[in-house]
């Protein structure tokens, strides 16, 4: 019987050296360059631009200044970004820092939770998948919630490891209450491991059972506590008193979090909604009509996998085959945000996920089986599961509900994947030694091939991903794990145990070279997008695609700030996609009347009128935009507004006059919000002869909104 008392923490612990390098790894790769994030993710800046003016705003995650909606998602990890925003100024840098910081953090905490059981290697190894995870990399380059989100989480199997070791109960409800702060990064996201602290409470604690459920009733209570404080908070709240509940239908967090950011990220968006971007599961299901947030997430016009490919460090890229072919493409969002793949067991294997998560999944699975019955005890039951095999349900009590949730699920975004990568990594890190173990054993069994077996698979795989990038490569890296798998076999059968030594570390060394390389990409070309992922397209493109997107029309800023005179809002638009950069570059209101993507109904044409006869709003500009759900009240605009002279707002040269100091100039592959129709999809076809060039073409026609030429400005003072 194993004792607790040996994985106390000790009261000297040595210095981790490799440990430190392996940070400090991590540190550049998610921290080098953010000071040229740009605008980040504008919908998420403007929010935090627009937080640190007031704490209401900042409370209920206001996206404009004067508080008229909020962003759809809770605001625990956006307070962080404020709060940094607030001390440094709003920069692209300031912003995404507490996502780079929370990206350090959970590997060093990855380490922490592997270490005390299973060793400094296992640890040591885990934390350096975990570093090494593409879309790790570009999660924490981002203002995203997702960083955020995965370091809360580790935090609280940290904590419930505590309880579980020193025996204090108040350890394992605490870390109950974290998952409930969790909730508030990103809502039901943060559910999807309490499978695995469940079940690993019941397995792990040694006490009787009346008193695990007395423990588990507690952290449960205090769980729906935590959950619901802020949610009620607003709801409780008169609706006068507080912004619209962006992303809701009826001004209410708690539907948001149950409907939009809930049930329909499984069975897809089946209410108010128009449509769906390529690769979005759930088509056929969806209705027309009126487009609820039709398929751009986080306030983005973007299409991802659209950049040419000229290669990068001498390595040019053959074989190119990307565009806007729904399906096509490796990069987890080519071809649309919602690029995700069919439903099936082998989506998350795929090319449309695979190459942001999954180069070592598939050695982490066999590992998990390797460590299984490694950890075994041989002489007890099967189900008299050992101290170790209990740890290991931790991890697959994550790793398995998520695994499932995203073969099935039909509305989400590649970048989601992080979610994967801690028990991927925690696999990769435990299993790695004991393959290595088994491999050497001169006694023979099933365990002994387990190794060549998982690197030739996952060398496979990996040569999958990067064969429509690099040809060659792809070929250079399943030959070399065929001949490192049969070389170890026949040394192994021969116990040639000095020659299987130096082929294995070969072996890893092979299966970490691919997704090292494209965990550096978003690195290199500074990539902070509000749909972050990784891989060679980023490199032709500079990255940061969607943080420079969003630019303002200084010409028709400096009309509106000279004439707009004391009204509460700049001037009103339809989305949050044309608000944006105006707030960002002002930090004035402007009111996106239909919230994220101009489909919220958070405010009627009586409301609408009161306000412009009261001059709070005094100027409307219509970005072309279709599926509005503010259509009564553009008609009213449009039958009674008097049209601005387009000679005072725009140029005849470009239709973006400036841009925001949070931005590079050289953004090129920004989609056009006019170019969806009401069902979510290209309203024009790419030209299939002109191939990606013309798909590029197409993409970078002038927009009507971010005052786009295709854009109308209305004076509404014309009105009374």
């Amino acid at each position: 019987m194993e004792h607790f008392s040996k994985y106390l923490k000790s009261k000297h612990p040595k210095f981790d050296w490799i440990l430190a390098a392996i940070l400090l790894a991590a540190a550049f790769l998610y921290g080098w360059q953010i000071w040229k994030a740009g605008n980040a993710n504008s919908f998420y800046t403007a929010a935090i631009t627009s937080m640190t003016k007031s704490f209401k705003n900042f409370w209920f995650a206001s996206f404009d200044p004067a508080g008229y909606i909020t962003v759809d998602k809770p605001p625990v990890a956006l307070w962080f970004m404020a709060i940094s925003a607030k001390i440094f100024g709003v920069h692209g840098w300031s912003v995404v820092l507490p996502s780079a910081l929370a990206g350090v953090g959970s590997v060093y905490l990855i380490y922490k939770l592997v270490q005390p059981y299973f060793g400094a290697t296992a640890g040591r190894l885990a934390a350096l998948a975990m570093t090494i995870t593409p879309i790790v990399v570009a999660d924490s380059r981002t203002d995203n919630m997702d960083s955020i989100l995965i370091f809360f989480l580790l935090l609280s199997l940290i904590l419930l490891e505590k309880g579980n070791i020193k025996k204090q109960s108040r350890w394992i409800i605490i870390s109950f209450g974290l998952i409930g702060i969790s909730f508030n990064i990103k809502m039901l996201q943060a559910f999807m491991i309490l499978p695995a602290m469940y079940l690993f409470y019941w397995l792990a604690v040694r006490k009787h059972w009346l008193s695990k459920v007395k423990v588990l009733s507690i952290s449960t209570i205090v769980l729906i506590i935590a959950t619901l404080f802020w949610p009620l908070s607003v709801d409780m709240t008169s609706a006068s008193k507080r912004p619209y509940e962006g992303g809701s239908e009826h001004n209410s967090v708690m539907e948001l979090a149950f409907g939009y950011n809930g049930t329909q990220r499984l069975l897809g968006q089946s209410t108010g909604t128009g449509g769906a971007f390529p690769g979005m599961g759930n088509q056929k299901h969806q209705k027309s009509g009126n487009m609820k947030r039709g398929g751009m997430l986080n306030g983005q016009h973007r299409m991802n996998g659209n950049r040419s490919m000229k290669g990068a460090k001498g390595m040019t890229p053959l074989n190119h085959k990307r565009g806007m072919q729904g399906h096509a493409g490796n990069r987890g969002a080519g071809g649309g945000a919602f690029n995700i793949g069919s439903a099936g067991i082998f989506r998350l294997f795929k090319t449309q996920l695979g190459p942001q998560i999954s180069w070592l999944l598939a050695f982490s699975i066999i590992g998990m089986i390797a460590s299984w019955a490694f950890y075994s005890d041989k002489k007890k039951k099967w189900y008299h599961l050992s101290f170790k095999q209990k740890q290991l349900v931790l991890w697959l009590g994550w790793l398995v509900p998520v695994f499932g949730f995203f073969s099935v699920a039909s509305f989400f975004h590649p970048y989601y994947m992080i979610m994967l990568a801690p028990p991927i990594a925690a696999f990769f890190g435990i299993s790695v030694p004991i393959l290595i173990k088994s491999v050497l054993k001169k006694t023979k069994n099933w365990q002994s091939y387990l190794l060549p077996i998982a690197i030739f698979i996952t060398a496979s795989l990996q040569a999958v991903y990067v064969y429509s990038y690099y040809p060659w490569l792809s070929w250079v890296i399943v030959i070399s794990g065929s001949l490192i798998a049969i070389n170890l076999i026949f040394f192994s059968i021969r116990n040639l145990v000095k020659m299987m030594k130096p082929l294995a570390g070969i072996g890893l060394v092979l299966i970490m070279a691919a997704p090292t390389w494209w965990s550096l990409t978003p690195t290199i070309s500074a990539e902070s997008s509000g749909i972050p992922t990784s891989g060679p397209d980023l490199l032709s493109s500079g990255g940061n695609q969607m943080g420079s997107e969003s630019s303002v029309n200084t010409k028709m800023l400096n009309y509106l700030e000279k004439h707009a005179g004391n009204a509460k809002y700049l001037f009103a638009t339809d989305d949050s996609s044309t608000a944006s950069p105006y707030i960002i570059k002002t930090g004035k209101a402007v009111m996106a009347m239909g919230g994220f993507n101009g489909t919220d109904p958070a405010i009627s044409l009586s409301k609408f009128k009161q306000l412009v006869k009261n001059g709070e709003v005094k100027y409307y500009y219509s970005g072309g935009k279709s599926g509005s759900a503010n259509n009564t009240i553009v008609n009213w605009i449009k039958k009674h507004a008097k049209k601005v002279a387009t000679s005072e707002y725009q140029s005849s040269s470009s239709s973006n006059q400036g841009n925001s100091p949070m931005q590079r100039p050289n953004s090129s592959s920004s989609m056009p919000s006019h170019q969806f129709n009401h069902r979510g999809k290209p309203n024009q076809k790419p030209s299939q002869k002109g191939g990606q060039h013309s798909q590029m073409k197409t993409m970078q026609q002038p927009s009507g909104g971010m005052g786009g030429s295709n854009g109308v400005l209305y004076d509404l003072s014309s009105i009374h």
